[in-house]
Parts: C-alpha cells; sequence; structure tokens
C-alpha cells in the first residue's frame, strides 16, 4: 500500500479486486483483496477451492465412477511429485 494514494474497488466474478486510482500508480495492476472463496480459487488459477476439494471427496465414497478417477489421480499426484523431488 503507497499512504495517501487513492484506491478503486470493482467486484468482477464474485472477485473484489483493488487498484490505484491516479497516475503514476495507475498503471501497477489491480490485486485481490476478497470475495467468494470460490470465485478467488478460479481467480488465482485454481481449480477447486478447500471446500469443493472436500464435496469431491465426500462424493467419491459413494461414487464408484468419481473414485476409480480420484484413485487414478491420487496416483499420479503421488508419480509426479516424487519425479521432481
Amino acid at each position: 500500500m503507497i499512504p495517501g494514494e487513492a484506491l478503486l474497488y470493482t467486484r468482477a466474478n464474485g472477485v473484489v479486486y483493488a487498484q490505484y486510482r491516479d497516475p503514476p500508480h495507475n498503471t501497477i495492476p489491480r490485486w485481490i483483496i476478497g470475495g467468494d472463496p470460490g470465485a478467488i480459487a478460479k481467480a488465482q488459477g485454481d481449480l477447486l477451492d478447500y471446500t469443493e476439494w472436500q464435496d469431491l471427496c465426500t462424493l467419491a465414497v459413494t461414487n464408484p465412477t468419481l473414485k476409480k478417477l480420484m484413485d487414478k489421480l491420487v496416483n499420479t499426484y503421488y508419480m509426479v511429485k516424487e519425479e521432481h523431488q
């Protein structure tokens, strides 16, 4: 934060952003300051927020197709993780 500089606040797709209003600081890209956790996760490039991940895991317990896919995903994750250590 730059003391004394005015900020503009905008909301888009459930995410609240701030950016400086006046030159020369208005060239600094906007940044996330709040909003819906799912929308923030997506704005930051995440596939799911934590609540959605928990819901996915819970649903996989009772859905055989999803369970099979989640097992493949977890196995793939561990293989990739091991390669990068």
